[in-house]
């Protein structure tokens, strides 16, 4: 479907449609749109580890992580920093470049004058997962720094003397789930560089075909392997078996190789492509894996993943209020509320794959029960959330950093929250860090584009920094955003 499809009148069929629900219809425009998209990449920049180039944006950022690696004798400088801590997660990182790369594939053409910025955010995560996945044969390095020693520090990432511990899976402790996600996160991103960069874009396929097989043949949970240190900060709780479809399903779409076709077909009715589950999230690739897939048979015809579009549907109806099928809950703003805890990356997941099935489905309907749901209804729903995160909600705050006139200033990040290396160079120790923590200033240094883990289930939110909850960002909420704001910065107002 033409990325145009809903550019003519897309404004005024939402605003009608919100005012027909007794809603209220921001004024947001493609302007206010394109902003926050530019925001929500430079955040990245942020969360930078490892030695930052010359046109690095947030300056009060320094290097950091250095000597990543060195303790194992490779080298693992670079990366990204997951939230708010200085530790360096393999699986949320992983997702969150896959998920950066969903967006440029199906939403770059509307990305105008970002679209550098995006590939070069997913390129500082790639180069580090590839030096992961290749540094020693047989392993996969998936995580730097020991997280139980790093959260009884408050310090920012230029000072950090805790632990930089490197921790791996191998055939002999293996760990399908992060390896599967790894490399799900190169087949993506071999998709984004195709044309611009065809040998980078090469390698990233190549890795990724040989991390998936390595993740396949010596099957096991990373968290058995590794409990004490991603226990209970990123536990693979749905265990591997998505992964693996996940990892087959980026494969087969950057391949068109009909072994992962075959893989998909045998696998998937053991690898939970049978249940239906209404999340989407660094842990939980289910319902991604299904709108994924969908796109063979909407677009190509292929009836292999007739099922997938099925299951699709039924996500797509627990979404929509009055559907049948409908499972969601929303607070009384209106926001999708899936966890207590870091509930926005739920809606930011949840908005990007609506805005992508829509795209997917073209002419075609969402079956719910005896009604047909259209992509507009889709398009309005994405809206909705994405707006609210904006602003448009009860409390008339954007949770976004940086964005709009009201904002958290107090988020839970040691480098926003402390002063910055270049306003006060001398060390800033361990403990003595946790005054910053405590304190009720707000954070010294602007983390543009952060988006935080939001509010409550009734719309209540608590800009404090004691609150990780609610004040904590993340590049797994960033990432699908990104796609959602391009979507809505091209196709928001008539042209």
């Amino acid at each position: 479907m033409a990325a145009t499809r809903f550019s003519l009148t897309m404004q005024m069929i939402l605003c009608l449609t919100l005012f027909s629900l007794g809603l209220f219809c921001n004024a947001l425009t493609s302007r206010d749109y394109s902003d926050a998209l530019a925001k929500s990449i430079l955040f990245f920049e942020g969360q930078r580890s490892g030695r930052l180039p010359s046109n690095q944006r947030l300056n009060w950022r320094g290097n950091s992580g250095l000597s990543d690696g060195a303790s194992s004798h490779v080298d693992l400088v670079g990366g990204y920093y997951d939230a708010g801590d200085n530790v360096k997660f393999g699986l949320p990182m992983a997702f969150t470049m896959t998920m950066l790369a969903w967006s440029v594939i199906e939403f770059g053409s509307s990305m105008e004058n970002q679209i550098s910025d995006a590939k070069t955010a997913l390129r500082w995560g790639t180069d580090y997962l590839l030096k992961a996945a290749t540094a020693t044969p047989g392993t996969l390095y998936v995580q730097v720094g020991d997280p139980n020693m790093d959260h009884k520090c408050w310090e920012r990432p230029e000072d950090m003397d805790t632990p930089r511990n490197v921790y791996k899976v191998s055939t002999q402790n293996p760990g399908s789930d992060v390896a599967a996600e790894t490399a799900a996160a190169l087949a993506a991103a071999s998709i984004v560089f195709k044309e611009s960069d065809p040998s980078y874009s090469a390698k990233l396929l190549q890795t990724a075909q040989k991390v998936f097989e390595f993740a396949d043949k010596y099957r096991g949970a990373y968290s058995d392997s590794l409990n004490s240190v991603v226990c209970p900060f990123y536990c693979s709780y749905s265990g591997y078996q998505d992964e693996l479809l996940w990892g087959a399903s980026w494969l087969h779409r950057a391949t068109q190789d009909n072994s992962y076709l075959s893989y998909i077909q045998s696998n998937g009715h053991t690898m939970g492509s049978d249940n239906d589950d209404f999340s989407f999230s660094w842990d939980d690739k289910r319902a991604g894996t299904k709108v994924l897939l969908s796109k063979d048979f909407l677009e190509n015809s292929v009836s292999e993943f007739q099922l997938y579009k099925s299951h699709s549907d039924n996500y797509i109806c627990s979404l929509i209020p009055g559907s049948s099928g409908f499972q969601a809950q929303y607070t009384p703003g209106g926001l999708l509320y899936k966890a207590s805890g870091s509930n926005l990356q739920y809606v930011t997941t949840t908005s990007f794959l609506l805005l992508t099935y829509a795209k997917y489905l073209g002419s075609n309907g969402v079956t719910c029960g005896a009604s047909t749901v259209t992509a507009e209804t889709l398009i309005t729903q994405a809206k909705k959330q994405v707006d609210y995160i904006l602003g448009d909600n009860p409390a008339k705050t954007s949770y976004m950093v940086g964005f709009g006139d009201r904002f958290p200033q107090h988020i839970h990040h040691r480098g926003s929250s402390v002063p910055s290396v270049h306003e006060h160079p001398d060390k800033i120790t361990c403990n003595n860090g946790f005054q910053y923590l405590y304190s009720s200033s707000p954070n010294p240094n602007v983390l543009v584009g952060a988006i935080v883990g939001g509010p409550d289930s009734r719309d209540n939110f608590a800009d404090d920094r004691n609150n990780y909850q609610q004040s904590e960002p993340a590049t797994y909420i960033n990432a699908p955003f990104v796609g959602a704001l391009a979507f809505f910065a091209g196709n928001s107002n008539p042209k």
